[in-house]
This record gives C-alpha cells, structure tokens and sequence, in this order.
C-alpha cells in the first residue's frame, strides 16, 4: 500500500500547517499542561482565552466538527482530509474543540436525531456553550453494558429515572449528558434500552467525584433519583437505544490521532536518554535503547493500524473489529511507553514530583494510563470484538 499523499493530498497538508502556523495559541504548545487542566481551564485565563482563539479560528472554517455536514456547521470533509488535518493537528499539539459533543453526540445526533432535537443541540456543541457527558456505565454494568439497571419509567411526558453512573467523564463540568437507560425490564437486555438527553441541572441529578490513581480528577459517579426527562429527549426510538448507542461507540472507537501522540511521547524519552547517558549504567543505557527500539516499532505499527481504519473509512466501509485493534493496541501501548520509561529513570522514575525527572511524567503517565484500557470499552471487550467479528470464531 503506497501511502504517500497524492498531489492534492499534499497541498491541502500544506495548507493546514501554514493555518497552524498563524492560528494555533502558543499556549498549547507547552507539554505541561495535563488533562485536568485542559478539561477546566482552572486557574489559568491564558488557557481560557486561548481555547476562545481557536474556536474562533476554527469555526470559521467549519473545522470544529470538520467531517459533519456543512448544513449543520460542518465542512463536509472527505474521511481522508479529515485524518489529514487530525493527523496535523496532533503533530503540533493543537487540543480539540467540543470534547464529547462533537466526538461522539453530534455525529449520532445527525445519524439518529429529529430535526427538532439537531437544531436544540447541535449549534451549540460547535459553539462551546454546552459540554457534554456520557452515562453509560455503571457500578455492575461496565464491560456487559447492556445489563444496565438505570430505570426509565414512561409517565405523561415525562420519564422518571432513577439508578446510577459512575466513571462518567467530565459530569462535574457537564451541562448536558446522553445516557443509556432501561425501560422495558422485561425484554432481552440488549432490548429494552432507551437513548436519553439528560440536563444536568435538572432535580433529583447528584455529581460525586472519583479521583483516579494520578490524583486528577476527571471521573465522576452520577445518582438519579426521581429525575424527570422529556419524552422529546430520546434520541432515535424508545427500547431501540442500544442501537443507537452502538453508533455512539463507533465514533469513539474510530479515533485515528492517537499514533502521533505516542510517537511524540517516544521521542520526548529518547531524547531524555540521550542528553542523561552519563548518569546512566552502561548496562542501563543499553537496555533502555533496546527498550526504545521495541516502542518505535510498536509506534509504526501503532500508524499502520490507523492507516487501515482511514482506508476503509475512505472507501465507505465502517471499521468495526479494525478500530476494536487499534484501540487495544493503542491503549496497550501507553502503558508500554510509560513502563519504559520508569525503567529507563531507574527509582526517580517512581516520583510523581514536578521535580523529578521529566517532571514525573514518566510514573503520572503510568497511573493515568490504566483507565485507558477500561474506558470505551475494556481490553477483555475489544479482544471478543476481535475475535468474534474479525476472526469469526464462535461465542462460545
């Protein structure tokens, strides 16, 4: 497979990095901001105002959603120019815009939504002024979702929801969430399950932080007690919402950015090596390159696997077990590169400490990378979807 860009490819990739160039805030180019901050912004009014810069930039140009549809804000991207211009976008570190709204809500919303319901959210996922949050699982439905409990019960025109979320991404700073409900107990579970648009600020809705092994917080658990949602919420039909969530998951999973960031997370290593050779053992200096040279490989397979995913989405086939691959793969490989790199610093590579080498980035991405492997669906999970979709081999 020749994967070089054609004649257009390259202009437009050309293109993309003179807009780079002039657009992207130098905030964004410091490799010490972390998730928390850029979620919140605590703290810290150049980040804030630079996040308003580059909405600004890029809804000029329809690029805050780049493959939607123009009609809905959109620059109606072919596949390929939209991995183009994510793969560019990673490569100079710049965030994006809308979080799950515009990765995950918004293109199910356009596949599944009412007119009514596209127009209430839609402008404003692109313009900022509402975040969003995922209630899918929960404390005895994670990997086997579709034994969730969270109860919807139909009265007038209203559902009344009661149960509970929980690892629920950025509740604390969501207005609105799109949740998984019950709401017929009695059907096959993957059955009787309601897509639900959920705001935040509605009674009987309680946000409890969880605080992850890092000591960020970016989880939540999520208590529903008697909270009323508008029929004219569902998203696609009542009971079909597993259907519907399924979609939501594939946009998840479809995420091609990833290799970029591990390979940069690579080279920030090896550099770190070459400039403390000195410091190190002989033996330790030889075993870390060896190290390193495992994960450049892994890196460029890592890239391959996006580049699988890209092609069939270009060719209009939907990846399903290809995207379950890379997911695993690369989820797998953070925490490889983290390894490594806590071997390579030897005990110092243990501190979490500003101070440490590589300001703690070494053991912080360790602890941070263990959710990566659960969150949007588990390792165990995409190994069934791989083997069950891609290999064919039974369930049983």
């Amino acid at each position: 497979m020749d994967w070089r860009d054609t004649p257009q490819q390259a202009e437009w990739r050309q293109g993309i990095r003179s807009f780079l160039k002039d657009e992207l805030p130098a905030v964004f180019q410091s490799e010490t901001l972390d998730f928390e901050s850029m979620m919140t912004m605590r703290g810290n009014p150049a980040l804030r105002e630079g996040f308003e810069s580059w909405r600004k930039a890029l809804a000029k140009r329809g690029w805050v959603a780049p493959a939607w549809p123009t009609e809905y804000g959109g620059a109606g991207m072919t596949a390929v120019d939209q991995f183009i211009l994510n793969h560019e976008f990673a490569e100079a570190r710049a965030p994006g815009i809308g979080g799950l709204g515009v990765m995950m809500l918004g293109p199910t919303l356009i596949a599944h939504g009412t007119e009514e319901q596209k127009q209430q959210h839609i402008p404003r996922i692109l313009d900022g002024t509402v975040n969003w949050c995922q209630g899918y699982s929960e404390p005895g439905s994670g990997s086997d979702l579709a034994s969730l409990q969270t109860r919807a019960v139909r009265d007038g025109d209203d559902f009344v929801v009661n149960g509970q979320k929980i690892w629920t991404s950025g509740a604390h700073i969501a207005d609105w969430c799109f949740a998984l409900t019950r709401t017929d107990p009695d059907a096959p579970k993957h059955r009787g399950i309601t897509y639900l648009l959920m705001d935040m600020k509605t009674p009987g809705i309680t946000v409890r932080p969880l605080i992850n092994l890092a000591g960020s917080h970016n989880f939540n658990e999520v208590f529903f007690e008697d909270v009323r949602v508008p029929v004219k919420n569902v998203i696609g039909e009542v009971n079909r919402g597993w259907y519907v969530g399924t979609t939501t998951l594939d946009f998840e999973r479809s995420s091609i950015g990833n290799a970029v960031g591990q390979r940069q997370a690579v080279e920030r290593n090896i550099n770190w090596m070459r400039e403390h050779k000195h410091e190190m053992a002989p033996t330790d200096y030889q075993a870390s390159k060896h190290q390193w040279a495992d994960r450049w490989i892994d890196v460029q397979v890592a890239t391959q696997l996006a580049y699988r995913v890209i092609s069939m989405q270009a060719a209009g086939l939907i990846p399903n077990s290809e995207s379950s691959i890379a997911k695993l793969f690369n989820t797998t490989l953070s925490q490889s590169i983290a390894k490594s790199a806590i071997k390579m610093m030897g005990l110092a590579g243990v501190l979490t400490d500003k101070s440490a080498p590589m300001r703690g980035s070494a053991a912080v991405g360790y602890l941070a990378s263990v959710p990566a492997t659960i969150a949007g669906g588990t390792s165990e999970i995409q190994r069934n979807i791989i083997a069950t979709r891609g290999l064919g081999l039974p369930r049983a």
